[in-house]
């Protein structure tokens, strides 16, 4: 799947993966046969514990409406946000910058690059 920023007219990953279930939530980035950015529904909090980078995280509602974004968040680290936004988004460090992407910005899954 392809993660777009219709504000920005940017992708910010065309190889998104929605996670779900317990043990790849934990997992997140850890888990090898994720790729490099996922979706995860989660409203308690994400961590970087035993990455060996930094990644890009961003927060949305429940319509992909970012609501917070925290850009190169360092390995080892506990990242909280406000139990009312469902999705947050993993991406390789650098991403958010890249792609311009800021609060308020709606973004969109397409299936295919032709969807863009």
């Amino acid at each position: 799947m392809i993660l777009y920023n219709n504000a920005r007219k940017t992708t910010l990953s065309r190889d998104i993966k929605k996670v779900f279930g317990f043990f790849d939530s934990v997992l997140g980035l850890l888990n090898s046969s994720n790729p490099r950015s996922i979706l995860l529904e989660t409203r308690f909090g994400i961590h970087t514990f035993f990455m060996k980078e930094a990644i890009d995280v961003i927060v949305m509602d429940k319509h992909f409406v970012v609501q917070r974004l925290c850009p190169s968040l360092k390995p080892f680290r506990i990242h909280l946000w406000n139990p009312v936004y469902p999705y947050v988004i993993e991406l390789p460090g650098g991403t958010i910058n890249k792609s311009k992407t800021l609060k308020g910005d709606v973004l969109e899954l397409l299936d295919r690059i032709g969807d863009e």
